[in-house]
């Protein structure tokens, strides 16, 4: 079930960085789930946090697309090693790659939490 949902999750990753598709990617988050990343000094708690934080995080760029490396997946514990590239809304290329720990139970995602170099982004969301 792991693998199906690490599949799903990318599917609506891209979905939502190419078309804003907010709905999809919140509908495989569990009604109690936790979201967030190193950025966020909140962790976001149920779906409805959970479509601010995937709201945010595509309001963060102009255009932005995700490319996977390598996936590690167990019965309930998904790792995603990923590269985030794009633009910063504001014509500056944005480039930073991370790892994202997804925990499952079911078909649902009931933890997100991406690690990533937040520093290095800030600087390039931030360039005029």
């Amino acid at each position: 079930m792991a693998t199906q949902l690490a599949d799903q999750f990318i599917e609506a990753l891209q979905k939502l960085e190419s078309d804003h598709d907010v709905d999809t990617i919140v509908s495989l988050f569990a009604d109690d789930c936790e979201v967030g990343n190193l950025v966020s000094n909140e962790k976001f708690h149920g779906t409805d946090e959970a479509r601010k934080f995937w709201t945010h995080y595509r309001e963060t760029f102009g255009d932005v697309h995700s490319t996977f490396q390598n996936k590690i997946i167990n019965d309930h514990t998904v790792a995603l090693e990923w590269t985030t590239e794009g633009d910063n809304g504001k014509g500056q290329d944005v480039s930073y790659r991370g790892v994202s720990i997804l925990e499952t139970n079911g078909d649902k995602v009931v933890r997100f939490f991406a690690y990533f170099d937040p520093k290095a982004l800030g600087q390039q969301v931030q360039q005029a």
